[in-house]
C-alpha cells in the first residue's frame, strides 16, 4: 500500500509539472500574441535601426523598417522578415550575428527575444497601417499616449474617508495610493516643523526669537502664519534663487577655455532672480522675461528705463552657457557649441526633455526629430547666429545714462585742466633739475650733454648716446625727479591726487550681460547632416516640438508683428511654453518644487520626462500640482504654501520598524524624508550658528582665493551667504564641492547627495569649520555665564562640571541646534570638556598664543556640534 502511495504521488507530481509547463507555455504564447509592432517593436527599431533604415530620405540597402509592409517588401537583400518564422527572417539573422546595427552598440538579448516572439506570433500590428508616411520617423498614436505628452487636466481628488488627518487634496491623492496597512506618520514636533520650514524657505536656521515665539504660540493658525512670515522674508528669494540658478547653469566665469575668463556682470542676473522670486513674480512672466526680455523691452531710444533694465537683465538666462569665443576660441565649433549648450539649458529646465539628443539624428527613444531640434535652434539663432557672431563682451549693454556721460565728460575736462597745469609744472621742475645737474660739468661737455638730453631718443647720434650712457645722472625722468628735488616730486603728487579725486566723482559704468537680436536680423536656419555645421541641408522654420502640439500647424512660431525690435520668436516660444496647449512645462516646474520640499521629485529625473527617464510615482498628484500652479496664476509662493500646509509635509521623519518593513524607500510618503543640507546651506548655517553671517543682499560676486595648500577657499574675512560666492568653473570652492555643489559644465538638473569620507575630513580638518567653531566658542564666552535650566540641574555632578560652566554648554547647543541639550547629552558634553581641558592643560605647547585650555576645549566641543548629523541634516 505504501509503495502504491509513493507511485501515485510521483505520478501526481509529474502531472502537476506537465500542467505547470503547459500553463507557462500558454502564458508565453498569449504574451507573444499581445505583442504589436507599434507598442513593442517600433521602439526597438527606433533605438537601433531607424538611423539607417527610416530616419533619412536615403535608406541603407533600400530597406525601410518604419512599417511592417515595408519590412515584408524588404530591400536589396529581399524581405526583412517572414511572419511566423523568426529563424528564416533575414532581419533576425543579421541581428543575431551582430552584423547589425553597425558599431559597438547591439540590440540587447531581451529585446531581440521580444522581436523573435513577435515574428513567431505573426508580426501583428495594433492598427491598420497608413497608406503613406511623411519623411523621417514621424509621430505615432502610441507616442502621444506617453504620460508626459498627454493633455493636462485637473484630476479628481478622491474621497478617502477611512484615512485620518487629511488636510489638503495633496494628502488625499497620496493616501489613495497607499496600501491599507500604510498611513501618514504623526505630525512632527513644533521645533522640527520650524527648522524644516526655515531651511526650506530661507535656507537659514530660525533665530532664537522666532524659536521662542513659534514654540510658545498655541493659536490654531500659528503654523500658517509662520509660513507666510517666511515667504515674506527677503532670504526666501536667496534660497529659491539657488535652485533656479542650478538649472540655469549660472556661473561667474566663461569656461570653455583654459583662461576661464571672469564674467564681471553675471551677478546682475543672479540678483534679478532673487528680486523676482521675492516679489512672487508669476512664473509664466518670469519665463517670458528670461527668454525674451529684450523683445518685451521694445525699441531702446535714449536712456534705459528701470523696466527695460530689468527685462534686459533677465535675458542673462540665455548667457549662462560656457562661452570661450571672447577668450581664446572663436572657432565655428566653439560658436555652435554655445548654441547647443544654450538649447540644452532651455530644454532641460523648461521642457524636461533631452532635446539635445536629436542634434545629430532623430531621438532614439523619444518622439523628437532632428527637424524639431533645428526648429528650436531657429528660435534662438537670430540672437546667437554663428555666422554673425558677437562674443560675450559685445553683448554687454551699458547702464550709463546721457546725464552720466555728460557728467563724465565734464569731469574729464576738469581733470585735463589740472593735468595741463601739472604737466607744465613738471616740465619746469625737470628743466631746473637738469640745469642744476649740468653745473657739475665744464663746457663744452655741459652744452653737449644738454643738447643730447633735449634731442628725442630716436634722433640721437651715436656720440650723444655715448655721452648720456657715460653720464647717467643727466638722464633725468619724472620717475626719479624726487632724487633731485623732493619738494617738486611732492608737489606733482598733490596734483595727481587732485586729478584722481576729480575722476573718482564719476559714477562707475556698469553693464548688463544681455541677449539681444540685431535689428532686422532673421537668418535662415539649416539642418546639419549628422549635426555637422559643415554639412548644411534643408532650411528649418522656428517651431515648437511637434509631439507637444495638437497639430502640425500649431507647432509654428511665426515671427512677431511689426513694432518689435526682433523676430519675436523667443517671445512666441515662451508664451507657448506656459500656454494651454503645452502639457509638459507646468509638470516640470511643479515636479521641481516638490523635489526641493521632499528631497526627491515625483519624477526622479527632473530633466528627463522621456522614455529613458523615470515614470512619476504619483501621476495624478503631479498633474494636480501642475494645474494648481497654472490655475493659481503661476504663483510659486502660493504653491509653496499649499504643499507645506499638507499633512504629508508636516509629518514626522521618525522611522517605525513596522512601517520601515512595509515601505523601506518611503515610496508612499508615509513619513518625511530626512534631507541633508546642500553645500551652500551648510556653510551658511555654520556662519549663522557662530554669529558671523553677513545678511547683506545682492552685489558683485565674492572672489575666491587659494590657500597655502592650493585649495580654493573663500576669503575668511568674507561672511556673506554662499549664494554670493564667485562660481568659477575652473576653481570650485573645496568645501562646497565636497558637499556636492555642482561645477557648471552646462547646468545641473538635480544635485546628488553623497556621503563620503572627504566630507568628514573637511569638517574635521578644514580651516573654515575650525574658524566657525572658534567663533561660536568665542560668542558663547563673550556673554555672561547663564544659569543652568532647572530641568538640567542634576545632569552633572559637581566634580565633573567644567570650569567654564554648564550654562555656556547649553548656550552653544541652542546656537547650533536651536534647542537645549537633553540630560544625557549635557552629561556627555561635560565629560568631554573635562577630559579635553585636562589634556590641553598638560600639553599647553599645543595651544595658540593667549588661548586657554578651557577656551580650546569649548572650541573643540563646538566643532563636534557643527560636524554632527543633527547639524548636517534636517528632519
Amino acid at each position: 500500500m505504501l509503495n502504491f502511495s509513493r507511485q501515485y504521488v510521483g505520478i501526481a507530481f509529474a502531472l502537476c509539472a506537465i500542467q505547470s509547463l503547459t500553463l507557462v507555455a500558454r502564458a508565453e504564447e498569449l504574451a507573444a500574441e499581445s505583442l504589436t509592432f507599434e507598442q513593442h517593436i517600433r521602439p526597438i527599431f527606433k533605438a537601433y535601426c531607424f538611423d539607417c533604415h527610416g530616419a533619412t530620405d536615403e535608406k541603407q540597402a533600400h530597406l525601410d523598417l518604419r512599417l511592417v509592409r515595408f519590412q515584408l517588401a524588404g530591400g536589396d537583400s529581399g524581405p526583412a522578415l517572414a511572419p511566423g518564422q523568426p529563424d528564416e527572417s533575414h532581419l533576425v539573422q543579421r541581428l543575431r550575428s551582430g552584423e547589425m546595427p553597425p558599431g559597438e552598440v547591439k540590440v540587447p538579448a531581451d529585446q531581440l527575444a521580444m522581436l523573435e516572439r513577435w515574428i513567431a506570433a505573426g508580426a501583428k500590428t495594433a492598427n491598420a497601417e497608413p497608406e503613406s508616411l511623411p519623411p523621417g520617423i514621424g509621430i505615432t498614436a502610441e507616442d502621444r499616449t506617453w504620460w508626459a505628452f498627454l493633455p493636462l487636466h485637473r484630476p479628481r481628488v478622491p474621497a478617502v474617508p477611512e484615512r485620518a488627518n487629511l488636510r489638503t487634496p495633496i494628502d488625499a491623492l497620496l493616501a489613495a495610493e497607499m496600501p491599507p496597512d500604510v498611513s501618514f506618520a504623526p505630525d512632527a514636533d513644533r521645533l522640527t516643523l520650524l527648522k524644516r520650514a526655515c531651511f526650506d524657505l530661507t535656507g537659514l536656521p530660525p533665530a532664537a526669537e522666532l524659536v521662542a515665539r513659534f514654540t510658545s504660540d498655541d493659536a490654531p493658525d500659528a503654523y500658517e502664519r509662520l509660513i507666510d512670515e517666511l515667504l515674506a522674508s527677503p532670504h526666501y528669494g536667496e534660497r529659491w534663487a539657488r535652485h533656479w540658478l542650478d538649472v540655469a547653469g549660472y556661473a561667474d566665469s566663461e569656461g570653455a577655455t583654459t583662461s576661464d575668463a571672469p564674467r564681471s556682470w553675471a551677478f546682475k542676473y543672479r540678483d534679478y532672480v532673487i528680486r523676482s522670486l521675492n516679489a512672487d513674480k508669476p512664473l509664466d512672466r518670469f519665463i517670458d522675461e528670461q527668454l525674451a526680455g529684450d523683445e518685451l523691452a521694445g525699441p531702446v531710444s535714449g536712456d534705459l528705463t528701470s523696466e527695460q533694465i530689468e527685462l534686459l537683465t533677465a535675458t542673462g538666462f540665455l548667457q549662462m552657457a560656457a562661452d570661450g569665443t571672447g577668450s581664446g576660441d572663436d572657432s565655428p565649433e566653439a560658436r555652435n557649441q554655445v548654441m547647443a549648450d544654450t538649447l540644452k539649458i532651455v530644454s532641460s529646465s523648461l521642457l524636461g526633455l533631452t532635446v539635445a539628443c536629436a542634434q545629430c539624428h532623430d531621438h532614439r527613444y523619444d518622439p523628437i526629430s532632428q527637424v524639431d531640434y533645428y526648429a528650436l535652434r531657429a528660435v534662438f539663432e537670430p540672437a546667437l547666429d554663428p555666422l554673425a557672431w558677437r562674443p560675450p563682451q559685445a553683448r554687454h549693454v551699458s547702464l550709463y545714462t546721457t546725464a552720466d556721460r555728460q557728467r563724465s565728460a565734464e569731469l574729464d575736462t576738469e581733470a585735463q585742466a589740472i593735468a595741463a597745469v601739472r604737466d607744465q609744472k613738471q616740465s619746469e621742475y625737470m628743466t631746473a633739475a637738469l640745469e642744476q645737474e649740468l653745473t657739475k660739468f665744464e663746457e663744452p661737455l655741459r652744452g653737449e650733454l644738454r643738447t643730447a638730453y633735449q634731442t628725442p631718443a630716436d634722433q640721437r647720434t651715436d656720440r650723444q648716446k655715448q655721452l648720456l650712457d657715460a653720464n647717467p645722472s643727466v638722464n633725468l625722468s619724472p620717475g626719479v625727479l624726487y632724487q633731485y628735488n623732493q619738494a617738486a616730486a611732492d608737489d606733482l603728487k598733490a596734483y595727481d591726487a587732485r586729478i584722481a579725486a576729480v575722476l573718482a566723482r564719476k559714477r562707475p559704468e556698469e553693464f548688463i550681460r544681455a541677449l539681444t537680436e540685431p535689428a532686422g536680423h532673421a537668418p535662415q536656419t539649416l539642418l546639419f547632416h549628422r549635426g555637422d555645421y559643415r554639412s548644411p541641408k534643408q532650411p528649418v522654420a522656428a517651431a515648437a516640438p511637434a509631439i507637444l502640439c495638437r497639430s502640425e500647424a500649431s507647432t509654428a512660431l511665426a515671427d512677431a508683428a511689426p513694432g518689435l525690435p526682433s523676430t519675436g520668436r523667443r517671445l512666441a516660444l515662451s508664451r507657448w511654453l506656459t500656454g494651454p496647449e503645452n502639457p509638459i512645462t507646468a509638470r516640470v516646474l511643479a515636479n521641481r518644487i516638490w523635489l526641493h520640499h521632499f528631497g526627491r521629485g515625483l519624477v526622479a529625473t527632473p530633466g528627463d520626462f522621456g522614455r529613458l527617464g523615470a515614470r512619476p510615482t504619483h501621476p495624478a498628484l503631479l498633474d494636480w500640482l501642475a494645474v494648481e500652479l497654472r490655475d493659481g496664476g503661476w504663483s510659486l509662493k502660493r504653491l509653496h504654501r499649499t504643499i507645506m500646509l499638507s499633512t504629508a509635509y508636516r509629518q514626522s521623519s521618525r522611522r517605525e520598524p513596522g512601517e520601515m518593513a512595509r515601505d523601506p524607500e518611503n515610496r508612499w510618503y508615509a513619513r518625511k524624508n530626512v534631507v541633508r543640507l546642500e553645500a551652500e546651506t551648510l556653510r551658511d548655517r555654520m556662519l549663522a550658528a557662530s554669529g558671523q553671517l553677513d545678511p547683506t543682499l545682492y552685489g558683485p560676486a565674492i572672489p575666491v582665493v587659494e590657500d597655502d595648500a592650493g585649495q580654493v577657499i573663500v576669503d575668511p574675512a568674507q561672511r556673506r551667504r554662499s549664494l554670493y560666492i564667485e562660481q568659477r568653473r575652473s576653481r570650485p570652492v573645496a568645501l562646497l564641492q565636497a558637499f556636492d555643489a555642482p561645477v557648471m559644465q552646462t547646468n545641473c538638473e538635480v544635485r546628488p547627495s553623497s556621503t563620503v569620507a572627504t566630507q568628514s575630513l573637511m569638517l574635521l580638518n578644514g580651516q573654515f569649520a575650525q574658524d566657525q567653531a572658534g567663533a561660536l566658542a568665542q560668542a558663547v564666552l563673550a556673554q555672561p555665564n547663564p544659569d543652568l535650566p532647572t530641568e538640567l540641574a542634576g545632569a552633572v555632578t559637581a566634580e565633573n562640571c567644567p570650569s567654564l560652566g554648564l550654562g555656556r554648554v547649553v548656550q552653544a547647543w541652542q546656537q547650533a541646534y536651536c534647542r537645549r541639550p537633553a540630560t544625557d547629552e549635557l552629561a556627555a558634553a561635560a565629560s568631554f570638556l573635562r577630559r579635553q581641558t585636562d589634556y590641553l592643560s598638560e600639553h599647553a605647547e599645543s595651544l595658540a598664543a593667549g588661548q586657554s585650555a578651557e577656551h580650546q576645549a569649548l572650541t573643540n566641543l563646538c566643532q563636534v556640534l557643527l560636524s554632527s548629523n543633527e547639524f548636517l541634516y534636517v528632519d
